[in-house]
């Protein structure tokens, strides 16, 4: 999902996502829709959650942390 379309989600939950980063407005969102804020960290090594909006970038964004070590 493009950085415009979670900025309108969100902003149809009714969160501000001025100056945030694309990490902290998907968090946002999981805290907003009462699931675990866990977009993008370590958790993700061990996600059983296969229906989550975010799993496929989460763990894109995951792996590219990891190689960076």
């Amino acid at each position: 999902m493009r950085f415009q379309e979670i900025q309108k989600m969100a902003k149809g939950m009714g969160i501000n996502t001025y100056r945030m980063k694309k990490t902290d407005i998907i968090r946002s969102i999981q805290r907003k829709e009462n699931n675990i804020e866990c977009y993008g960290t370590d958790r993700a090594d061990n996600c059983e959650e296969q229906k989550c909006s975010w799993r496929s970038d989460c763990m894109t964004t995951n792996n590219r942390k990891v190689s960076q070590k």
